[in-house]
């Protein structure tokens, strides 16, 4: 049955290790729960309907890629996304979140169809080697990045951008703490390390009033304020016709970078580069953004801190499957499961950002050709905060030094097309 449901085989895989890496993940990516109510409510829209809407679309969205894609990828409304929803589109722009929503509503529809008719696949396999392996280091670096954000490890500083936190106190010492923990953990090769890190790191936040257990059980909101809210009249509008490309694109490309980096990192990726089960993959999240918006938020897409639970040994769609059970559980014990401080997540997207970067020594560096491109790709995904940011500059990066070096024969016609698409985006 759970081969038949998961593409799980036990020759090869192990329950408890399927369930394990699937409870880390929910753990790493549960700051979602309280995160994006808070930001699209700024927009306007009900935050107790928020909070329901997000939970619904998790579930959705994750059973549909654990039992059709077979995959241990997890969805949710996206980080930066739904900052771009409330931020710019409603608070910037000046339009209502109903209309935001129909923009996210055709987004997804449009996405159904690019992946049908193997658009989305294409773009995935006109990406060079050293590019997918490029990419699968940029996110260890972006996610090892935001870990450091979490926690206050990392700060605002205005003369330099960023700067040190004060690391003797705070949510930064117990994310140096969670750190220390749960580094030895995996070094003494504790079974279900990055877990046991996050639980032990939030039960040592208590005394130093960092973990805050300010409940148990609650039902949920209702969905009703924000269910089914769309401005259908403005469909055919250029005001619309830009806010959907913006969504298209950044969508795109962080599904892409997350699907490439994780899939690399799980040794999941064949000899000639392409991704098992892509398609469905790409299906799932086109349909999750759609069901998403049905629901009252912004885009469902594929969480790079699903490589949490790839590390921890996740291969199947077991993995995703426990994680929606998990989010299902979330959506009556919201007190107990938002206690959980993001900087006891931090430590493990810390760690699991350096096995990512791992991918790095598969790049041939002495190439430069080939290595210029994926060095700027690497380091652009932490710089411009933006996995699709990064794909951009190294693929443009790729051809044109690939045909200022006179080797344009190697550059395949896909190539040539994705990079043109990148440089009429920054010209547009």
């Amino acid at each position: 049955m759970l081969q038949k449901l998961f593409g799980f085989d036990p020759n090869v895989h192990s329950v408890k290790t399927e369930i394990l890496a699937g409870v880390t993940t929910f753990l790493t990516m549960a700051y979602i729960l309280a995160l994006s109510p808070n930001v699209l409510a700024a927009a306007g829209m009900d935050k107790g309907a928020l909070f329901t809407s997000t939970v619904i679309s998790t579930v959705l969205a994750t059973l549909l890629m654990a039992i059709y894609a077979k995959l241990p990828f997890s969805l949710a409304p996206g980080v930066g996304l739904n900052a771009f929803f409330a931020y710019t589109v409603c608070l910037t722009m000046g339009y209502t979140w109903q209309f935001a929503l129909t923009a996210v509503l055709l987004e997804g529809l449009i996405f159904i169809v690019l992946t049908i008719t193997n658009v989305r696949e294409q773009i995935v396999n006109a990406l060079p080697m050293s590019l997918k392996y490029a990419i699968s280091a940029g996110i260890g670096l972006f996610i090892a990045f935001i870990g450091m954000q979490n926690s206050q490890i990392i700060v605002n500083n205005d003369a330099t951008l960023v700067s040190l936190g004060d690391i003797t106190q705070g949510p930064a010492m117990l994310g140096m703490i969670g750190l220390l923990v749960t580094s030895v953990l995996l070094i003494l090769r504790v079974r279900g390390a990055l877990l046991l890190g996050i639980l032990i790191t939030t039960v040592i936040g208590i005394p130093l009033g960092i973990t805050d257990l300010s409940g148990l059980v609650g039902m949920p909101p209702s969905v009703e304020p924000i269910l089914f809210k769309f401005e259908f009249d403005k469909i055919f509008t250029t005001e619309m016709a830009f806010v959907v490309f913006t969504f298209l694109f950044v969508d795109i490309f962080d599904t892409i970078g997350t699907l490439v980096g994780v899939s690399t990192r799980a040794g999941m990726v064949d000899k000639n580069g392409r991704i098992p089960h892509l398609k469905k993959a790409f299906l799932v999240d086109a349909v999750g953004t759609t069901a998403g918006a049905m629901v009252g938020t912004s885009t469902v897409t594929t969480f790079v801190e699903s490589a949490s639970g790839v590390a921890e040994g996740g291969r199947t769609g077991l993995t995703s499957f426990t994680t929606a059970i998990c989010f299902i559980i979330a959506l009556f014990l919201a007190p107990f499961f938002l206690s959980v401080p993001g900087a006891a997540t931090a430590p493990v997207l810390i760690l699991v950002g350096l096995m990512m970067m791992s991918q790095v020594q598969k790049i041939d560096f002495a190439n430069y050709s080939e290595s210029i491109p994926a060095f700027l790709c690497i380091v652009m995904m932490p710089l411009s905060y933006s996995i699709s940011e990064g794909i951009a500059l190294g693929m443009i990066a790729y051809v044109l030094l690939h045909l200022c070096a006179g080797k344009y024969k190697s550059i395949t016609v896909a190539s040539w097309i994705l990079a043109a698409f990148f440089v009429l985006k920054y010209l547009i």
